[in-house]
This record gives structure tokens, C-alpha cells and sequence, in this order.
């Protein structure tokens, strides 16, 4: 299991593949030695998306995302920031922006690197708005990428499974999204505000990690905690 350590920020610091992260309560990943900012699975204007197939969300959630990930951008100063896939719920979700949400997406992307990598759900350039497309990107010892592969190398940060995990504590069931790490690869929990969740022991993480299994670091509302996998339990 990789090594942690719990910083003043209420985040965590992990070691994946030797590069030092920091987990940062509010979903996001940052790495101190690039000042390069992650985030995964926005799922920006999803509510719009379903509203259009005769679901009525709220159609609140692009503009929720978009004022949270701007907490993140103010505090740490990025230099870069990597947009981890799924970043729209649909090809066409950028167009249907609204101008207030674009005026904000703008804003945070001036002046700085900004990486679209490409999702399941997002396989183009978001159109009209800047930044470079990618299948994936390497940085120091880390590749990004949208979904986890299973065959994949030391190194690779990856989203695309929503992780969640389910803790019983003095009689109380508590589930939340979270980080996952063997210390070898990570995977992102999902940063927009109508995401579901995965419970990290569906097999579609098993298939990732090896017998030696993996860490759990959970979102708290300040913090995060780090829990061995043998404490987790199903849905």
C-alpha cells in the first residue's frame, strides 16, 4: 500500500508510482511539482442533456461544478489544468453552455495549459472553447487517461468508474466518493454534481489491483480518510 501522509489543507498526500499527489477533499488531484491541477468526469451539462429526453433535472449542476472547480483553480494557481474525460455528458454538451458558465469556464482557462482528455461520453473537442484534445497525457512518471486499463503499466491516474466506497462505523453505514491507489496507479473519484457512484468492490476494480489490494482514500466534507480495503463493505 502507498505511503500517506495527512496535510494542513485536510487533504492527503499518496505516493503513485514515486510522483507525490495530493488528494484534495474537494475530488480533485494535484501535483506540487508540475502545479498541474486533475479533475475527472465532470459530466458538465448533464441536467440539460436528460431535460431534452423529457427528464426534468434541476439544471443546476454545470454551474455547481463549474463555481467548485474554481474554488480549486483560486487556491492552488495551477499552471496546467488536466480535465480527465467526460468532461461533457455529450458530444454537443459544450454548445448548450450557458453564457454564464462559459464566461466562468474562460476565465479559468486563461492563461494556463488546459488538457481536454477524451472520454467515453466526450470523444471531441468540447466546441468552441480552447485548450488541447487528447487521448491521453504523459507527465514525469504518470500517464492520463480516461478509463482504467486493466493491463495498464505502473503510473496511470484514470477516472471513468465513479469510485465510491461503504464504511460501517459504531453502527452507521457511510458512503462516499472516493480516491483509489495501490500506489502503482490511482483512480479519480468524479467531480460533477450529478455523478453516480461505484462501490470500489465491484469487480470492475478488481480486475485493476492486484492480490495485494488497495487503499481507499474517502471524501470527507474537510478531509480525507485513508482506509485499508479489508474495512470496506458492499452495498
Amino acid at each position: 500500500m502507498e505511503h500517506t501522509r495527512q496535510t494542513h489543507q485536510g487533504g492527503t498526500d499518496i505516493l503513485v508510482n514515486d510522483m507525490l499527489c495530493h488528494l484534495d477533499p474537494r475530488g480533485a488531484l494535484y501535483l506540487p511539482s508540475y502545479r498541474t491541477l486533475v479533475v475527472s468526469d465532470l459530466h458538465l451539462e448533464k441536467g440539460s442533456f436528460f431535460a431534452k429526453r423529457g427528464m426534468m433535472l434541476p439544471p443546476y449542476d454545470t454551474l455547481a461544478t463549474l463555481v467548485q472547480l474554481k474554488t480549486l483553480v483560486d487556491y492552488y494557481q495551477p499552471l496546467c489544468v488536466i480535465s480527465l474525460g467526460d468532461s461533457f455528458h455529450d458530444c454537443q454538451g459544450a454548445g448548450r453552455l450557458s453564457d454564464e458558465a462559459a464566461a466562468l469556464l474562460r476565465q479559468m482557462m486563461q492563461n494556463r495549459q488546459w488538457l481536454w482528455i477524451e472520454g467515453n461520453h466526450d470523444p471531441v473537442h468540447p466546441s468552441g472553447l480552447e485548450g488541447d484534445g487528447m487521448a491521453e497525457f504523459r507527465l514525469g512518471e504518470l500517464v492520463f487517461r480516461h478509463e482504467p486499463l486493466a493491463n495498464a503499466g505502473a503510473g496511470e491516474i484514470a477516472g471513468h468508474l465513479h469510485p465510491a466506497a461503504k464504511i460501517v462505523r459504531q453502527g452507521r453505514s457511510v458512503r462516499r466518493s472516493c480516491f483509489v491507489s495501490d500506489g502503482h496507479r490511482l483512480i479519480m473519484p468524479a467531480f460533477g454534481a450529478y455523478t453516480g457512484k461505484l462501490n470500489v468492490l465491484d469487480k470492475a476494480f478488481s480486475r485493476l489491483f492486484s492480490a495485494s489490494g488497495f487503499d481507499v482514500h474517502l471524501r470527507g466534507e474537510a478531509r480525507i480518510f485513508s482506509i485499508q480495503q479489508r474495512f470496506l463493505r458492499p452495498d
